[in-house]
């Protein structure tokens, strides 16, 4: 029997939807059936891709929040829900960096990192259970952390840091939440076709993808197949994981 992928019915709300791999995913999820709410702290770049999405004949709008805001969360939620009635699926993709050598990181560009792509996450997770157990529904929480949270980065302890700590936290919160019916995995992307790597020159992006089993930089489409995938009903027994996506540049 096929697995069923669809999320027809479904309420998404994906974090840092405006470009990328967060644009991948909301589009992903639209394509799967979900009316999605792309959020980002600049609500006029989301909802370029909420048009995109509408064009493709699938269902979405933008919403402004910033990850790093409890009340811009709150706010968000509360709107999400009296239009949609429900959230189904939430997506913590919304990240930053801020690299250097630890010998010259400055607290602010570790505290920066820290408070987006760790604190970020831990918000917004509060807030979705709470309105997933209140609406009594099958929820599904996604968070994107990265294969640098699995096996370090020079320069990067600071986004290092916070993505391995997202993989403890859901690790953690599936164990919290899982007898409420909700389910609680990470995706962990490895090197991105993203504008960051549109600007390596032709020696580092050889570099970068002799480290890579199967020979190529993923795409975000790549990362969007798994979280479509952990939001849907073929995995509903999966909780508690993290999906590596990265062509086996990590391999463990």
């Amino acid at each position: 029997m096929a697995a069923n992928v669809s999320l027809a019915g479904k309420t998404a709300l994906v974090t840092g939807g405006s470009q990328g791999i967060g644009a991948a995913i909301a589009k992903g999820l639209a394509a799967a059936g979900a009316h999605v709410a792309v959020a980002a702290r600049n609500a006029g770049k989301a909802q370029g891709v909420a048009a995109e999405i509408a064009a493709a004949g699938g269902s979405a709008e933008a919403v402004s929040l910033d990850v790093s805001d409890p009340a811009s969360v709150t706010a968000a939620f509360k709107g999400l829900v009296e239009r949609q009635g429900k959230i189904d699926v939430v997506v913590n993709n919304a990240g930053i960096t801020e690299d250097g050598l630890i010998l010259r990181m400055s607290k602010e560009a570790w505290d920066k990192v820290v408070a987006t792509d760790l604190t970020g996450v831990f918000l917004v997770s509060q807030e979705a259970v709470k309105t997933m157990m209140r609406k009594k529904v099958a929820g599904r929480i996604v968070n994107i952390t990265s294969v640098v949270g699995l096996m370090g980065n020079a320069g990067q302890t600071n986004y290092s840091a916070a993505k391995a700590g997202v993989l403890g936290f859901t690790m953690a919160l599936a164990r919290e939440v899982g007898s409420r019916g909700i389910t609680v995995n990470a995706v962990a992307p490895g090197y991105i076709e993203t504008a960051m790597t549109d600007r390596l020159t032709p020696e580092q992006r050889m570099a970068l993808v002799g480290q890579i089993v199967l020979g190529r930089l993923g795409t975000p489409e790549d990362v969007a197949g798994a979280v479509v995938f952990l939001a849907s009903e073929a995995a509903s027994y999966v909780t508690g994981t993290c999906l590596n996506v990265s062509g086996g540049l990590f391999i463990g």
